[in-house]
């Protein structure tokens, strides 16, 4: 029986994204406009990067004023992690999209 390669688990984990890590990702969410969305999606995004700079989030409003948009740069080190983030903010209640 032939062993297995022990980076076989990193060489899958590089098939299954282009993406290069650690890099800083940007992630939009979109909910209804809310006077506390920004600070619960940066409270989500803090639970799992704690160290996570809010300075630099983009806000946008829909034109009629119902929706906002935030685009937020996070700093991910692997795929898991960014996956983990995706996950928190769409299972979010405020949540309508995540890109």
């Amino acid at each position: 029986m032939a062993e297995k390669p022990i980076n076989q688990g990193l060489d899958e984990e590089k098939q299954e994204t282009l993406i290069e890590f650690p890099c800083d990702f940007p992630i939009k969410v979109m909910g209804e406009t809310h006077q506390h969305f920004t600070q619960e999606m940066v409270k989500t995004i803090r639970n799992l990067i704690p160290d996570f700079d809010e300075s630099g989030i983009e806000m946008r409003g829909s034109s009629g004023g119902k929706y906002i948009s935030l685009t937020c740069t996070v700093h991910v080190t692997n795929k898991p992690q960014l996956d983990d983030i995706y996950r928190a903010l769409t299972s979010h209640s405020m949540v309508k999209v995540v890109l």
